[in-house]
């Protein structure tokens, strides 16, 4: 499995390599008992959850990350096991999720990463939380325009909002409002294809402090976006 990350560009250790396997079988065990995800084959879960999470790891520029809407940890944990470096925080809503989370970490002997059961409309009010991380990642959570206003309340101005899309321009288009009224910036947007998949990693840079009336909560993020 170490070529499939070779075969797009990444190279990975033997030490990487095992905690990725180890991570797969407990993706797996877990799976049976609660629905991380959809996947089933091996070879589909590398490619679609572990390579696509740490193509451009190398791009992240920052010491603290949380992963909004983390799910089976991607891509928070896959970029921590390559980029040890990072302070990383797993946010998610669903508490059966957040034990699996905690699993992996333990079984992986991951160090500087933590879960958090919570809501990132609630989450993101909080003063510790707010504006706090130079890195904030999203992975097929909501329509950007929806996600940017639960992501972008957590990112430190001059850090950067990441979103990993499947690259419809028109989605980009209708966020660019929110993206304005939320403090953010489109950077740049990095489109590639992993084994024949369309994908995209949205940079938005936070340039000034988010309003404090956002996010707004009781569901007006997705009901009524920006």
């Amino acid at each position: 499995m170490k070529e499939l990350f070779k075969n797009a560009g990444i190279f990975i250790t033997e030490e990487q390599q095992k905690k990725f396997e180890k991570y797969y079988e407990i993706l797996v065990s877990y799976n049976q008992k609660v629905n991380v995800t959809a996947l089933k084959e091996k070879e589909e879960i590398y490619v679609k959850h572990f390579v696509d999470s740490v193509v451009n790891v190398d791009k992240l520029i920052g010491k603290t990350l949380i992963d909004v809407g983390s799910g089976g940890g991607f891509p928070g944990i896959p970029i921590k096991i390559l980029r040890d470096d990072i302070e990383v925080t797993l946010l998610e809503a669903t508490g059966k999720k957040c034990d699996f989370l905690n699993i992996v970490i333990k079984e992986l002997n991951l160090k500087n990463i933590k879960v958090i059961n919570a809501r990132a409309e609630d989450l993101s009010k909080k003063e510790e939380y707010r504006e706090k991380f130079e890195i904030c990642t999203a992975r097929a959570v909501a329509r950007l325009n929806s996600l940017s206003e639960y992501v972008l309340p957590f990112t430190s101005v001059g850090g950067y909002f990441i979103a990993y899309k499947t690259g419809e321009k028109e989605e980009i288009e209708q966020a660019q409002n929110a993206i304005k009224t939320l403090g953010g910036k489109l950077e740049t947007v990095l489109e590639y294809e992993i084994y024949g998949n369309k994908r995209s990693m949205i940079f938005i840079k936070k340039i000034k402090n988010t309003d404090k009336k956002f996010p707004r909560g009781n569901g007006k993020e997705r009901k009524n976006p920006l």
